[in-house]
């Protein structure tokens, strides 16, 4: 796993928050995908659904990102 504080858990707390946003969607995007390739030809999903759900995922990645570059700038410059 890739660790962006190595030394000490991050103290903000809207740090942690986007940190477990970003883990969690990313988790959901692998699982997702997942979905879209089944094993079996007879359980193909209900790619809409699937394709919902990878946009949703790759929206709070993303919205996740966001907040960690805004938050580390703002603590970067005080």
């Amino acid at each position: 796993s890739v660790c962006f504080f190595p030394s000490q858990k991050p103290k903000s707390e809207l740090v942690r928050t986007s940190l477990r946003l970003l883990t969690s969607s990313a988790y959901r995007l692998q699982s997702e995908c997942r979905k879209a390739l089944p094993a079996e030809p007879s359980a193909a999903p209900d790619m809409q659904l699937v394709t919902q759900q990878v946009i949703q995922c790759a929206y709070d990645i993303a919205k996740a990102a966001k907040q960690l570059v805004t938050i580390t700038t703002k603590e970067n410059n005080n």
